[in-house]
């Protein structure tokens, strides 16, 4: 008699939810594909947001929006807290963002994702009340060696060395603003490279993380649903994340307080972002990037790339599509 682990139990997230949901985020890119470039990023959001809530209810499990877009109040679907799915199967936490990118998609740019992660109900941080989160993520080279306390330089030399690479060839993604300019200014002073990105730190963090990849850290200060989701990704690369929440304000301080997070110089880890290993993230591209491939149109049919990684199996799956332009319009 062969007993059933968590990861095979249907009460889990499994590998056919993590197939399933890549659907949803591949009619969630095609739909926004009509708004590439047009410079209306509510339009492209408000077609992905429709696509993907609609593919949700085809797929059997029972997940609770712990980071969608936004409260009730302001984002009539996808909101936090909405149920979603059949009902049936695995009682899930969701966090979705149905484009990853909104300002690159309406400006034509590279990097914009549709996203989805998913765990085990109860088990991702619900961070919605802060806005930003301080970030650094590497590869597995990077677990137990550096620490978003010290500072850069020192994590920079610390991990040349764990990865036996020449501080000069070094490579820190960061996100291009006015609030890093010291931040990359400390990153060049102590001799590496950087790679600033105008939106997208999810897709940044997961290339910081995979192997052989173009960069070797991402760091700053972005968006903290963001965090969360890289967080599920990073669990099946065997990656190193840290976040720290940085509170806009003291009443946004207060909300994030009442919600039972913590500041000031308190580090979350891995798992206090994403519990346990049981971990999914799926996404697809909407324009092309390092990551994945955007969503082209070849004659009478449309071709998506995705990427599905499970943190169970520590397994990382490129899917290419070839969908019916018929089907779609």
């Amino acid at each position: 008699m062969v007993s059933l682990t968590a990861d095979m139990s249907p009460l889990h997230p499994d590998r056919n939810l993590a197939l399933e949901l890549v659907r949803a985020t591949e009619a969630a890119a095609i739909r926004a594909v009509p708004f590439v470039g047009r410079g209306d990023k509510e339009a492209a959001d408000g077609a992905a947001v429709d696509a993907m809530r609609a593919f949700f209810t085809t797929v059997d499990f029972d997940g609770t929006i712990v980071i969608g877009e936004g409260e009730k109040d302001n984002a009539p679907m996808l909101y936090n807290g909405e149920k979603v799915g059949s009902g049936r199967g695995p009682q899930c936490d969701v966090a979705v963002d149905p484009i990853d990118g909104t300002t690159l998609t309406a400006a034509g740019r590279q990097n914009a994702l549709s996203v989805i992660a998913v765990s085990d109900a109860g088990s991702m941080l619900d961070a919605s009340t802060v806005f930003y989160m301080d970030k650094l993520v590497t590869g597995p080279e990077g677990v137990g060696v550096v620490d978003i306390r010290l500072p850069i330089g020192e994590n920079i030399r610390l991990l040349s060395k764990a990865l036996g690479k020449p501080v000069e060839e070094m490579v820190v993604s960061v996100l291009n603003r006015p609030r890093h300019e010291q931040l990359i200014q400390e990153i060049r002073e102590a001799g590496a490279g950087t790679r600033l990105m105008s939106d997208g730190d999810v897709a940044g963090g997961i290339n910081a993380a995979r192997h052989n990849a173009r960069t070797d850290m991402c760091v700053g200060i972005g968006g903290s649903p963001e965090g969360i989701v890289t967080a599920c990704a990073i669990k099946a690369l065997g990656g190193h994340i840290q976040g720290r929440l940085r509170p806009r304000d003291d009443v946004e301080r207060q909300k994030g307080a009442d919600a039972g997070l913590k500041f000031d110089d308190y580090v979350y880890e891995a798992d206090d972002l994403v519990r346990g290993k049981n971990t999914i993230f799926v996404a697809t591209g909407v324009t092309d990037g390092q990551l994945v491939g955007g969503v082209r149109r070849e004659g009478d049919f449309l071709y998506t790339e995705s990427v599905v990684l499970r943190g169970a199996s520590g397994t990382l799956r490129w899917i290419s599509s070839e969908h019916l332009t018929s089907k779609w319009l």
